[in-house]
């Protein structure tokens, strides 16, 4: 594999496909993933992540994150990048990202790990023992700001790293961590706090950003992506004071509404999103407005989606 080649699928937007659970039993409703997958390739998403955070990977068993991999790299069947997310003890990643490439996905991404206790030699190793145990790409997920960027900048070599989704809102930091990072190590620098700070990142050196805000409006993602590759300063400030609102609603909590604005809003539209699942609450009646709202700011409705 051309890794540098590789590396460039993900100047664009890293989608972060929803997984809707049934609203009474709270199993995978796998109709529904079905149906939104092919919303997303349908609007052009050239990479998805099944089993990110948005598709509440810390919500799923093993099985039910190999089987939601499979299934997406079956309905995708070539159209798109599969990023798929795998995380956990180091062995269970492992067994998620070798289970990944059998299934057939391009890639994995290596979530943050979990545990509360964690030092950045410890990440080190973690992060390249998982990176080396597979055949196909890696991505990382980095996303805490007590761990050092030497992290990755030791990590930036490896030939099978060929990008970070870098969840850490400190713009200088990350300006500088791509500085020094050669570009000769072909990594992709990923926005991994999507549109409310991808301009922002993209002015920093990233290359593309990661969205929950497609499963809902992907054509507005889109629009900011092609400003921000355009330079059209403009359209960019425009789109980002559109989608801030949102953006900001999925923030409150302490980011605990990321996942059910997203689901909320996806089945005020008629679209298949269903439930979350424990540690996240459906959105109180006050949210649940707001969302309304939103959706009604943007002139978003049924007739869009039928």
């Amino acid at each position: 594999m051309n890794y540098a080649d590789f590396s460039k699928k993900f100047s664009t937007i890293s989608a972060i496909n929803m997984l809707p659970f049934d609203k009474e039993t709270k199993a995978i409703n796998w109709t529904g993933l079905e149906e939104n997958i092919e919303f997303l390739l349908q609007n052009k998403m050239e990479v998805l992540v099944p089993n990110g955070n948005t598709g509440e990977f810390y919500a799923l068993t093993v099985a039910e994150a190999k089987e939601t991999t499979n299934k997406v790299v079956e309905l995708v069947a070539g159209r798109a990048t599969v990023m798929a997310g795998i995380g956990y003890a180091v062995e269970t990643a492992i067994e998620l990202g070798k289970a990944a490439q059998e299934a057939g996905a391009d890639c994995v991404m290596i979530h943050q790990p979990i545990h509360p206790y964690i030092t950045s030699r410890g990440a080190v190793t973690y992060f390249k023992t998982i990176i080396e145990a597979l055949d196909i790409p890696s991505i990382i997920y980095f996303k805490d700001p007590h761990l050092s960027d030497e992290v990755l900048q030791e990590l930036a070599p490896l030939e099978k790293l060929v990008g970070v989704k870098y969840a850490i809102n400190d713009l200088p930091r990350f300006a500088k961590l791509v500085q020094t990072v050669p570009k000769e190590y072909n990594i992709a620098w990923i926005c991994g706090t999507a549109e409310k700070w991808a301009p922002f990142f993209y002015n920093a050196g990233a290359v593309g950003f990661t969205s929950g805000l497609v499963n809902v409006y992907p054509e507005k993602s889109l629009e900011l992506l092609n400003a921000l590759r355009q330079g059209n300063q403009e359209t960019v400030w425009k789109v980002w004071n559109e989608v801030l609102p949102f953006e900001d609603l999925r923030a409150k909590y302490n980011n605990g509404n990321n996942v059910v604005v997203i689901k909320e809003a996806m089945e005020q539209l008629g679209l298949t999103a269903g439930v979350t699942r424990e540690p996240v609450d459906p959105l109180n009646e006050e949210d649940k407005r707001e969302v309304a709202e939103l959706l009604e700011s943007w002139k978003m409705g049924l007739s869009r989606i039928i």
